[in-house]
């Protein structure tokens, strides 16, 4: 990717982190850029696999999660600082992204297991979703998360997940037809006195036709980097459902 479309696109996401409570419009972040608006729009997509505006919206919440977590902000006052005037409608957008709402990720302290997405009455196909989760060799790594979502980001609910203990082979029974992005995330840790970064990878897209009985998807997690999506699932720590897994 070309360096200079890479900084602008940069400057734009850090002028959405300093500026969450404004009313940002796409022209905003194009100056930021300094792009044309059609211009910077394309190349944003292409950089971030999402849209400014989609992106915009995820930064958003990200933030809402960490101030519920680190503060004693009230719910109202945490949607108005990064950017809603409405506490229902941050509410609603919160425990549909996050998986539960606001009050209730604060009580657990963000450490929640993701959610099982409903079952359909009857299985729609056979298809297997299969592969191995590559790590670097230089890197502690525990728990990572695995699942399947209908874009490129980390939010609920996903179609199939799976938490596996370490790097290896996963597999994800019973997908449903459609189209799908196969992300990966592994929590942020401190092991030995060293702060080792969240890691995340992705494979995708990946096309399940009810005829098709398996498909194979290997993914390599890596540092988050800034023009990452946020990670919205309540993944903070995915250890409860190893543990769940495991008994």
């Amino acid at each position: 990717m070309d360096e200079v479309v890479l900084r602008a696109v940069e400057r734009a996401v850090d002028t959405m982190r300093q500026n969450l409570g404004d009313r940002l419009t796409v022209d905003d972040l194009a100056r930021s850029a300094m792009f044309s608006k059609f211009h910077f729009t394309r190349v944003f997509q292409r950089v971030t696999g999402l849209s400014p505006g989609r992106f915009l919206s995820a930064v958003r919440l990200a933030e809402a999660k960490r101030l519920l977590v680190s503060t004693s902000l009230t719910v109202a006052d945490i949607s108005h600082q990064v950017g809603y005037n409405s506490v229902g409608t941050f509410s609603s957008r919160f425990r549909s992204s996050v998986g539960v709402s606001p009050t209730t990720y604060r009580q657990l302290g963000g450490m929640t297991a993701p959610a099982q997405p409903a079952e359909p009455p009857v299985p729609q196909t056979r298809t297997t979703v299969r592969g191995h989760i590559v790590t670097p060799a230089d890197q502690p790594f525990g728990p990572i998360f695995v699942g399947l979502f209908p874009g490129r980001i980390l939010e609920a609910p996903a179609v199939r997940h799976t938490v596996l203990a370490e790097p290896g082979p996963y597999a994800l029974a019973d997908v449903p037809p459609g189209r799908w992005y196969l992300l990966a995330y592994r929590a942020a840790r401190r092991t030995g006195g060293i702060d080792v970064p969240p890691h995340v990878g992705s494979s995708g897209p990946i096309d399940i036709e009810p005829h098709i009985t398996a498909r194979l998807a290997d993914v390599r997690l890596r540092p988050r980097h800034v023009l990452d999506p946020p990670v919205l699932m309540a993944l903070q720590d995915v250890r409860p459902a190893v543990a769940q897994a495991a008994s």
